[in-house]
Formats: structure tokens, C-alpha cells, sequence
């Protein structure tokens, strides 16, 4: 494997890994402001 291919490759999994952690911020951020569970449970 070249160097190029690799670089490309780390590249593309660095952007699949920020985009599952950025939708997760999301929609921590949006359960805070509603006041919901992040996992859909409750805890009372």
C-alpha cells in the first residue's frame, strides 16, 4: 500500500468517526434543551 492510499484511507475514517461523534453531539444537545433521555430511558 502506497503512502498516498493510506493517507486516504486514514482520511475517510477520520470522516466517518467525525460524523458519527457530530450527530451524536447532536442530538445530545438537542435531548438537553428538551429535556429528554440521551438513550430513550427514563429515569424515574
Amino acid at each position: 500500500m502506497t503512502l498516498t492510499q493510506r493517507r486516504v484511507l486514514i482520511l475517510v475514517i477520520v470522516m466517518i468517526v467525525a460524523a458519527v461523534l457530530g450527530r451524536l453531539a447532536v442530538r445530545a444537545v438537542m435531548n438537553l434543551l428538551l429535556g429528554g433521555t440521551l438513550l430513550g430511558g427514563n429515569f424515574l
